[in-house]
């Protein structure tokens, strides 16, 4: 048993070291490198309609997320497919309820896709997209995914309680895993991609003792230990946004992190343009290490 057990542990140790090999091994992101964006609103850049100066839907390039900051930073070629509204499950299959990107819980008359163009004009899924863009440049070098957050959102519109029971929240939790391992397993394995893929972890309206903090850390937690297989980095937005609000009693509306909805002490629950900012430090964080 015992000569059991140091085999065991040896061979855990090169399975760790194999694994952080491989991570090193990926080719470094380097100025003018491809970078494909996946994702929902956060991703693209969205801003509600009540910021001032309102938005321009009818253009997709006037919308600036964390993906355009780092290229912008970096020199990369950004490719950005993410769509408003998306869920873990939309992102597979289209028909699947989303929240507001194909449909709004199954409600096809709502679709962001319908009425608005993308960063990038495709059918079908994003997966999809994603996979047949990674064969068709091999050389792209660096993927980011950041999903989760619609499937609470489409829990607390679709439940009596607002998805407020602890078995609501599971659930949830457990459906976006499932669809983060279909994800990443697709992009490596489909698709055949080598690269870095960095997964963003979700910034919390409010910090401190707030339980939506703790909502926040749950769905990141259920996201990462998905990906984990995968040999994803880990860019810590929410880390981000906390370090950030602390001199702002723990409130990303207060700190300005957030979209300004033109009432004083009004925002949206989406990144301002200094809240983007922070996001794609966190990336770039990432891709050095």
């Amino acid at each position: 048993m015992r000569a059991a057990a140091v085999v065991l542990c040896v061979l855990t140790s090169l399975l760790l070291a194999a694994t952080a090999s491989a991570v090193k091994r990926q080719p470094r992101v380097t100025p003018g490198s491809t970078y494909l964006a996946l994702g929902d609103s956060v991703s693209f850049g969205y801003q509600e309609a009540q910021v001032v100066p309102g938005p321009d839907y009818s253009k997709a390039s006037t919308f600036l997320g964390w993906p355009e900051h780092t290229g912008r930073a970096l020199h990369l070629r950004v490719v950005n497919a993410s769509c408003p509204g998306e869920t873990s499950a939309s992102f597979i299959d289209p028909s699947a309820p989303a929240f507001g990107c194909e449909n709004q819980a199954g409600n096809t008359s709502i679709s962001y896709r319908k009425f608005f163009p993308l960063h990038v004009k495709y059918s079908g899924s994003q997966l999809a997209f994603a996979v047949s863009y990674l064969r068709k440049h091999p050389k792209t070098r660096l993927v980011s995914l950041m999903i989760g957050a619609n499937d609470l959102f489409l829990c607390q519109a679709t439940t009596s309680d607002g998805c407020a029971s602890t078995a609501e929240r599971q659930a949830t939790f457990a459906k976006v895993a499932g669809n983060v391992k279909k994800i990443l397993s697709r992009v490596r394995k489909k698709a055949g991609y080598r690269g870095q893929i960095v997964l963003m972890r979700y910034f919390s309206l409010k910090y401190g003792s707030d339980p939506s903090a703790g909502v926040v850390r749950a769905l990141n937690t259920a996201a990462y230990n998905a990906a984990k297989p995968y040999r994803v980095r880990l860019a810590d937005g929410y880390g981000e946004f906390r370090r950030a609000t602390k001199r702002s009693g723990n409130d990303s509306c207060t700190a300005g992190l957030l979209t300004q909805l033109g009432e004083p002490g009004k925002c949206g629950v989406h990144p301002s343009w200094a809240g983007q900012g922070l996001l794609s430090q966190a990336l770039i964080r990432a891709i050095r290490r």
